[in-house]
């Protein structure tokens, strides 16, 4: 076969290889099989091919019972060839004897290759050595060691006939060139649990930290920050990173790889460069030098001491001088030019605010766009900006201290609502850095996987194939059995969380007697909470440890807490009705239900696992007064009463419902009645993005605005109605989105031929709003409309602007009663 024949075979074999099993259960002629097995790599090997391999060496044992032999020379036996393409000795003798090409991974940053040259030869190699590592933990995943296996005790099933199939083939490499996680807020939870373990965040920590980001395709880290410092607390921390290939940075106000902290250490003066320039310039020239050639991101520009603006005016010159002296830092202790240093500038917080008033930076300088720390793009380059050499990257947030309010505790992020605003940053062209804050790491094991596994590629996730993601998730970590459900729970329990933050959950939350809205949010959580607990006694023991941390542990908390905050409200109800005993039956529940609370974060601390994540539920997540967590959980205050309880826990008692059955029509957005799209654009649904069900959103999402009207694209809702009616509300329900382009998102809502009624839905846009949004995890946007007839209309929902997910339709005849989530659907077929 000619050489161009094999990459041309190579490259059409790639496009049928997303997400391929390569691996059989049985052993049959032809396969790959695992026994007596040896494992080849150069005697010159770099450290990271020879880690790697011997952390394959572990994982076959694990499988198959028996350890693979390490060997530098290739035998007779079943042998894995591993090495970097171009570099290995062995790699290339195959390469000229034309066994394999290695075309395809010239010039592709983090690239592998899996290929099975016959039954007794398979080869691993990658474009440089991260990429080799990915391919190497690539087939460890296939046979059965999940990458949560340290992290989440996920067991390993043993299978002695496992094989790889006759011609298998994989080949990929990244679409987001750096892609990470930061560890932050990471106090108590992580902070505790790594004193006690480790004695810090020290090299013995990060080490379990650098591999579990090559086992999910991560290669950029920004480290613990509160109160330590990574390359001051333990000197091998940096010389480790570097190692194992990961790339290192520091969060958006650390510069030039120096640690907030190690200001407080060794600063001397004000952190103010107008008037300390000099120990400032001292102070990160010592960041440079001790980086030396360790692969990095240099974080660039300043902010105030402590996560704060640097000045209450952005003080554009004085920023840019800032950047001009870096650079030449740079420059002076390196030796090389500044734009072949990868450089980056956080457009973080305030920071944003220097660029939207003219400050520019060099174009070899990555862009780092923000979220708002609650999951929405705050900007996004626009599709006309000229591309950058440095490129544009997203700092995402699944953990957050500061306003309206930590959420530290449990998981509260879909990975629809994750999909739905990194796809629309990629669309937009930001894939130099994907970097998530994730708190403590645990327990944000889910969308940690999700994450990494989309900046790896964006292409291969749609929206309609994410139940598919959770549900292989799921099967990956306890087997195909209980998958499907266990999906469902992963699901159902993130969409809960999201509503609203444990941390924001209050007596006053829901609705105690509209539609039932509270007891009923209630009883789902506890519908749930009994699947889970189900599943959990079928589970075969050792899953239970991994099951408790993934699926059953914020399921149980959860349901506990809208427990307890259910019994507040009926409390404070009947207490109002003059009903003390049943006031005081209530006050008894909240008391039990705090109680457990308590429980359930020991068992996490103290026997999960033999104790060995202590600390990691330290969290306190009851008795906020504001923004910042309080020092302690603290029992909600109940009122008690000295009455005889004449047994009345046994007597029946019930609230007073509202009905819902008239006086609006609700849908929810996927209910429309005829979606009108063009050769263009149509219209996309994104399964459980929203509070109460799916979302919708026309795609793509860089299409140019539209005019309603017409045959313009829209969503239509049939309703019928007994009589004319002077005004009605249409209210539609969003997903919270920022105004990424500064031109504000606008929609257009009309009944029947009416005109359409263009509304921006950032108009009036300020800070309070804004609290609101992410808070209820919501926009609701309204519009008065007149209905001048009986019968048969149509509600119209005209794109105007693409970038809006709709999630809820609903339209008041004046029957709808105050609630958090909206009336419930009243949809008829």
């Amino acid at each position: 076969m000619k050489k161009s024949v094999v990459v041309s075979v190579v490259l059409f074999i790639s496009l049928f290889t997303k997400g391929q099993n390569i691996i059989a259960t049985k052993n049959v002629p032809g396969n790959f099989s695992f026994q007596n097995v040896t494992i080849y790599t150069d005697e010159s090997a770099d450290w990271l091919i020879q880690k790697a391999a011997n952390l394959l060496q572990q994982d076959i044992e694990k499988v198959t019972g028996s350890k693979p032999a390490a060997v530098h020379s290739i035998g007779n036996s079943n042998t894995i060839v591993i090495g970097i393409a171009n570099k290995s000795a062995a790699i290339n003798e195959l390469v000229k004897a034309k066994k394999i090409s290695i075309d395809s991974l010239q010039g592709k940053w983090d690239a592998y290759q899996v290929q099975l040259i016959n039954a007794k030869t398979l080869v691993i190699t990658g474009a440089d050595k991260r990429g080799v590592a990915y391919g190497i933990f690539e087939l460890s995943k296939q046979i059965g060691v999940s990458p949560w296996n340290w992290w989440a005790d996920v067991p390993v099933l043993q299978n002695k006939s496992v094989s790889i199939q006759k011609n298998a083939f994989l080949f990929s490499y990244p679409s987001v060139k750096y892609r990470g996680i930061f560890l932050n807020d990471e106090a108590p939870a992580l902070s505790g649990w790594t004193k006690e373990k480790f004695g810090g965040f020290n090299h013995l920590f990060y080490e379990h930290v650098f591999e579990l980001l090559l086992r999910l395709k991560g290669n950029y880290l920004w480290p613990a920050m509160w109160g330590s410092a990574f390359n001051d607390d333990d000197s091998l921390n940096p010389v480790l990173a570097n190692k194992y290939g990961i790339v290192m940075g520091t969060s958006h106000h650390e510069p030039m790889m120096r640690a907030h902290d190690e200001w407080k250490r060794y600063g001397s003066g004000k952190w103010n460069y107008d008037v300390n320039s000099a120990k400032l310039d001292e102070f990160w020239k010592r960041g440079i030098q001790r980086n030396g050639n360790n692969e990095s991101i240099v974080a660039i520009g300043m902010r105030g001491d402590g996560d704060e603006p640097m000045s209450e005016q952005s003080n554009i010159a004085l920023l840019e001088k800032i950047v001009a002296r870096q650079r030449s830092i740079i420059e002076e202790i390196t030796g090389r030019k500044a734009e072949e240093v990868p450089q980056m500038w956080a457009l973080y917080k305030e920071v944003q605010e220097y660029y939207d008033k003219g400050m520019r930076v060099q174009e070899d300088v990555t862009l780092l766009l923000c979220d708002d720390n609650w999951g929405n793009i705050r900007k996004l380059p626009k599709l006309t900006d000229k591309p950058r050499k440095g490129g544009y990257g997203i700092y995402y947030h699944f953990d957050y201290v500061g306003d309206p309010r930590n959420y530290k505790w449990l998981n509260t992020n879909q990975i629809e609502r994750t999909w739905e605003q990194m796809h629309l940053a990629y669309e937009y062209g930001a894939k130099q850095v994907w970097i998530v804050n994730v708190g403590d790491l645990k327990p944000m094991e889910f969308p940690i996987s999700f994450f990494l596994d989309y900046a790896w590629k964006p292409e291969n996730i749609k929206a309609e194939n994410l139940p598919a993601y959770t549900r292989n998730w799921a099967q990956q970590q306890f087997g195909k059995e209980y998958a499907a459900s266990i999906a469902n729970i992963l699901t159902k329990y993130t969409q809960y969380n999201a509503r609203r933050k444990p941390e924001l959950l209050n007596d006053s939350t829901f609705s105690l007697l509209n539609y039932n809205e509270f007891q009923r949010v209630t009883d789902d959580y506890n519908r749930l909470l009994k699947q889970a607990d189900d599943i959990n006694k079928k589970m075969p023991a050792q899953y239970k440890d991994a099951y408790f941390q993934l699926v059953l542990h914020p399921v149980e908390a959860c349901a506990n807490l809208y427990s307890m905050y259910l019994a507040v409200a009926k409390n404070k109800y009947f207490a109002e009705q003059k009903n003390y005993a049943f006031a005081n039956v209530m006050a008894d529940s909240v008391a039990f239900y705090y109680s457990n609370d308590a429980s359930i974060s020991k068992y996490y601390n103290d026997t999960l696992a033999g104790g060995k994540w202590h600390h990691m539920m330290d969290q306190t997540h009851i008795g906020y007064t504001y923004w910042q967590q309080p020092d302690s959980n603290k029992m909600p205050q109940v009122m008690r009463f000295d009455v005889a309880s004449n047994n009345v826990s046994a007597v029946k008692y019930t609230l007073p419902v509202a009905t819902w059955q008239n006086g609006y029509a609700a849908f929810e957005a996927k209910r429309f009645t005829k979606a009108v799209g063009n050769n263009k654009i149509k219209w996309q649904v994104i399964p459980n993005a929203g509070r109460t069900g799916d979302g919708i959103t026309p795609f793509p999402v860089t299409a140019s605005a539209q005019t309603p009207g017409g045959n313009a694209p829209r969503l239509e809702y049939e309703i019928t109605t007994n009589a004319a009616i002077d005004s009605i509300t249409v209210s539609l329900y969003f997903s919270p989105t920022l105004n990424f382009h500064n031109d504000g998102l606008r929609y257009a809502v009309s009944i029947d031929n009416a005109a359409p009624q263009i509304i921006n839905i950032h108009e009036g846009m300020n800070n309070k709003k804004w609290g609101s949004w992410v808070a209820n995890n919501i926009i609701i946007s309204n519009s008065k409309h007149a209905l001048k007839k009986t019968g048969k209309h149509v509600v119209k929902y005209w794109m105007v602007d693409a970038g809006l997910v709709l999630q809820k339709v609903v339209v008041d005849f004046g029957g709808v009663k105050q609630s958090y989530l909206g009336p419930p659907e009243n949809y008829k077929k």
